[in-house]
């Protein structure tokens, strides 16, 4: 117990038979439960767990017969918490690279009641470029700022870091079947956690690599495959919280900065195509693309303004 509040860290797994073992021997001693949720693993992950197992009651395993991906082993994870009626969930993956020195920082900002949800961030130390793979801290600050676009927690930083923990109440609202279960799941998260207007805080973590972990994550392919993902999930973020749940006149922002976006494009290459073929720039024609890009670019700078200002109160 933390404060007078109960802690169970959920420890998502696969293949982490060398790793494992260190996170379940340094969790802090206020935790009330571990509970290990295997991902299908082929190596000796379970059987580590299982000697753990022998030695402590606070520690509890979930075995997956088929890969559900991180986010499918988080999602079984919260909900044992919740039938549990567990204070505050933490998530501290099984591969050794979030420090548990840290944790107490993670938690206090919940069981002050200053947030619903609290966040590592690597970057607040200025540590992460020398300690994270250069491909991989690049990749993640794009990302981080685009979520920054699509979440509407402009606050925040380092979207991808996985090092998390959520109250009873965030953990009992959410709809976990909405959730994307894969390399993602941590920003697809604060999509609707920002739905629902829950409170969120970035706090500084320390990056932990090179420990003997494992990394399958091809980084290149993720900025691709999540930015779509992104995409997507923003115009669903707009339409749940702006439309359906409350009304927001930011829609008509972001709509009219798509359409002159749009307009814009076909009259660029509207203008290049008589230009190779003629030689020639239309004047008309490319005064015309030039208004319609600066249009759109006030359009989606007045829509983000009123997007920021909508979900400052989300800022602990």
């Amino acid at each position: 117990m933390y404060k007078n509040k109960t802690v169970c860290v959920v420890v998502p797994a696969y293949n982490e038979a060398t790793q494992i073992g260190a996170v379940i021997e340094t969790m802090p001693g206020f935790v009330d439960a571990i509970i290990v949720v295997d991902d299908a693993s082929t190596d000796e992950t379970i059987r580590v767990v299982k000697i753990y197992q022998q030695k402590m009651n606070s520690l509890f395993l979930i075995e997956h017969q088929a890969n559900q991906g991180c986010g499918g082993a988080l999602v079984n994870g919260y909900k044992w918490a919740e039938n549990k009626e567990y204070d505050i969930a933490v998530r501290m993956d099984g591969d050794g690279q979030m420090n548990p020195d840290d944790l107490e920082a993670l938690l206090d900002p919940i069981v002050q009641g200053k947030a619903d949800y609290s966040k590592g961030n690597r970057f607040f130390s200025g540590k992460a470029y020398e300690a994270m793979p250069k491909i991989r801290f690049f990749g993640t600050a794009f990302l981080s700022l685009l979520t920054k676009i699509v979440s509407g927690y402009w606050h925040l930083s380092d979207f991808q870091s996985g090092y998390t923990a959520i109250n009873k109440k965030a953990l009992t609202a959410i709809d976990w079947t909405k959730m994307y279960k894969r390399y993602g799941q941590p920003n697809d998260l604060l999509i609707l956690l920002n739905v629902h207007n829950f409170k969120v805080a970035d706090v500084p973590v320390d990056p932990i690599y090179h420990v003997g972990e494992v990394s399958g994550i091809k980084i290149k392919k993720i900025v691709f495959t999540l930015s779509w993902l992104l995409i997507k999930r923003f115009f669903w973020r707009l339409r749940e919280k702006y439309i359906f749940r409350d009304f927001h006149p930011l829609v008509f922002f972001y709509g009219l900065g798509i359409s002159l976006f749009c307009l814009s494009s076909l009259l660029f290459l509207r203008v290049f195509y008589i230009w190779f073929t003629t030689t020639h720039i239309p004047a008309i024609n490319s005064l015309a693309a030039f208004s319609s890009f600066l249009g759109a670019a006030q359009f989606f700078l007045f829509a983000m303004w009123f997007d920021m200002e909508a979900n400052k109160h989300l800022k602990p």
